[in-house]
């Protein structure tokens, strides 16, 4: 979430739900383990958790006593009651609950709320009882526990966490669960969670033969199989046209680089423990590339620029590695090594009004050809600490926020919430079960521009500094494929499935003209399979069904005949047999259209 969307769930009433809910939570526990030890327990973006350091490892059996006795207490409507008391007070309230203790001691230093977050304040200490609990808390809560729907709430899960995150501190139980204002809501949540499930793109990457990640190769390191493969060469050729449509310079760059470069660049100062260890070849200090534009840089600087050149728009798919640690690595949506779709534009200060158009412009038309409609903008400003002229940081700014207005964007504004080296706008993307995720950037750079003193010669014939914008459409391959395969499910649409039309022969005698038919396809550019197996013609549409095929082509003794095809949609359609101009025709027809 961004800044401003905490600041109005933190308000809302469902946050004091969920909060409240913790807090019922917390209770229930300790009636179950008397001599329990409770920690913290927010309220979190899609529900709230509780640490406990109790004397058993909880089981599934557990959490539903649990939530039945949370749903007793509810029933009792006992009223949150706030008190506010000194740090000796609630030391004598908590003198046997350890972690409580801590965060006393973190409050009465100031620089630490209740929930053992940093504040820049030194807050006041305050407790809220409900029935026979109490807790170190500073709010918000509902006026009492019968405010919390108890059809609305479900306990989710118990997993380890280190007491304040660290690793050499104890682990403690942490329960996590949700509670929303209405029980539809939670059924809505819970049939998301399952459906998510179901799209895991981790789990569908292997039932589809799509990539695989080996222990041998290493953690992070993508494998792309035959049939992923296909599927990134068909987003990079389509990636590739557009780009070139719309006036990109294609450039490649190495994937190493001096260790000077990445000291001028700033990496070696700011990112070095992001980067692998250094390659020293004769007696030179070489870094494999965890970004790629100071090497775009550098071409930039590789020849004079006129304001005529300009704007100057470069474009590569290039692969960076970056160090990542075991516990983040996430199949493709967080890895160690990705390829970028980096570009980098250079323009004039007079040009960048249309520059920002033209990228939003055509960041909207690659995220709508791949099938994503909602998207929301998130503006970034100028931090606290920044670089570059203010001038330029207040026209950037004003460029972007006119440019998302014009197209009409719903976006919200993270104040402050830019990098030092420049404003940023971020689109993110709601997939077909309402997730959102962040894919195109656009981020103005004031810092390497002058690190590398780029320049072009005026009209006054002097050398002026050009703005520079860094620019991702789709973030990185791995992960724009991952949440793909998670948008669609796996049944990708036809003009990205890898195989978009299996042929199943019933018997065979069949095989042959089923081969014939598929030679034809080929030719027209369709790609296709032939299922030559002997098992029964049920079982052959069952495990193409399996493989999400979008078109399965039926071939018996009246195909061959006749010279025709029958047609089985993925989508259920039936629409039976068509001559294979005909079947060319609809299959041309819905790649064109992209569905």
């Amino acid at each position: 979430m961004a800044a401003k969307h905490n600041a109005e769930y933190e308000a809302s009433e469902l946050y004091k739900i969920r909060h409240s809910a913790a807090h019922v939570m917390a209770e229930a526990v300790l009636e179950k383990f008397p001599n329990g030890k409770v920690a913290i327990g927010p309220a979190i973006a899609d529900g709230f958790y509780y640490d406990f350091d109790l004397p058993r490892t909880l089981t599934p059996e557990d959490l539903d006593e649990i939530e039945n006795r949370m749903k007793e207490i509810i029933k009792g409507k006992f009223d949150f009651t706030r008190k506010a008391v000194t740090a000796a007070e609630a030391k004598s309230v908590f003198a046997d609950q350890p972690y409580k203790l801590e965060l006393i001691e973190g409050l009465e230093k100031g620089g630490l709320d209740e929930d053992g977050n940093p504040t820049d304040e030194k807050p006041e200490i305050s407790l809220y009882y409900q029935n026979n609990f109490v807790d170190l808390c500073r709010g918000p809560h509902v006026a009492n526990t019968g405010e919390i729907n108890p059809k609305a709430i479900k306990l989710m899960n118990v997993s380890g966490a280190y007491w304040r995150g660290d690793e050499k501190r104890p682990m403690l139980q942490r329960i996590y669960g949700t509670a929303f204002e209405k029980p539809e809501e939670l059924k809505e949540y819970l049939w998301k969670l399952e459906e998510a499930k179901k799209r895991d793109h981790r789990k569908l990457g292997k039932e589809l033969d799509l990539f695989s990640i080996s222990e041998e190769v290493g953690q992070g390191l993508i494998l792309w199989h035959p049939k992923g493969a296909k599927i990134r060469k068909l987003i990079e050729n389509f990636w590739s046209e557009e780009h070139e449509k719309w006036g990109y310079d294609f450039v490649f760059t190495p994937h190493i680089g001096k260790s000077q470069l990445w000291e001028t660049s700033g990496h070696l100062g700011f990112y070095n423990e992001n980067m692998y260890s250094p390659i020293d070849i004769e007696g030179t200090k070489y870094y494999i590339k965890p970004m790629n534009c100071p090497f775009h840089l550098y071409i930039y600087k590789s020849n004079t620029r006129s304001y005529r050149d300009l704007p100057i728009r470069y474009a590569e798919e290039g692969t960076v590695y970056r160090y990542e640690r075991s516990g983040v690595l996430h199949g493709l949506t967080r890895v160690r090594g990705f390829t970028q779709d980096d570009a980098h534009h250079f323009c004039r200060p007079d040009q960048m009004p249309g520059e920002i158009d033209f990228t939003v412009e055509f960041s909207l038309h690659m995220l709508h050809s791949f099938g994503f409609q909602q998207i929301q903008a998130y503006l970034s400003t100028k931090p606290e600490k920044s670089v570059g002229d203010p001038e330029r940081w207040a026209a950037a700014e004003a460029a972007l926020e006119a440019s998302l207005k014009r197209h009409n964007l719903p976006y919200e504004v993270d104040a402050g919430g830019g990098a030092f080296y420049g404003p940023k706008i971020d689109f993110k993307v709601n997939d077909a079960i309402g997730r959102e995720w962040q894919l195109s950037t656009i981020q103005f750079d004031f810092n390497e521009p002058e690190r590398f003193d780029i320049n072009y010669i005026g009209e006054d014939g002097q050398p002026n500094r050009p703005y520079m914008i860094h620019r991702a459409l789709l973030g990185s391959l791995e992960r724009f494929f991952g949440v793909l395969i998670e948008h669609y499910g796996g049944a990708f649409p036809s003009w990205l499935a890898p195989i978009q039309a299996e042929l199943i022969p019933i018997a065979d005698r069949h095989v042959d003209y089923a081969n014939e038919v598929a030679a034809q396809l080929k030719r027209e550019g369709i790609r296709v399979h032939v299922d030559s197996r002997s098992d029964r013609m049920n079982a052959k549409i069952r495990d193409a069904q399996k493989q999400k095929v979008p078109y399965m082509l039926v071939i018996g003794d009246k195909e061959m005949e006749n010279g025709e095809v029958a047609l089985r949609k993925r989508s259920g359609e039936n629409p039976g047999p068509m001559k294979i101009n005909e079947f060319v025709a609809l299959c041309k027809d819905e790649v064109a259209r992209k569905i």
